[in-house]
């Protein structure tokens, strides 16, 4: 009963692992695209005042 427990725990954690490893690829790639779009925003800006 005490290693279906232990077992149980260890699984636990290694999800927290998992979740926590897509988390942080999931705000990277929304800060990447925050990053993006004021960079297009910028050469779209340029792009105007030189018309």
């Amino acid at each position: 009963m005490a290693q279906n427990e232990a077992d149980f725990m260890r699984s636990m954690g290694k999800m927290y692992v998992v979740l926590a490893v897509i988390a942080a690829i999931f705000i990277g790639i929304v800060f990447f695209l925050i990053h993006l779009d004021r960079k297009l925003t910028k050469l779209e800006n340029q792009i105007h005042s030189h018309d």
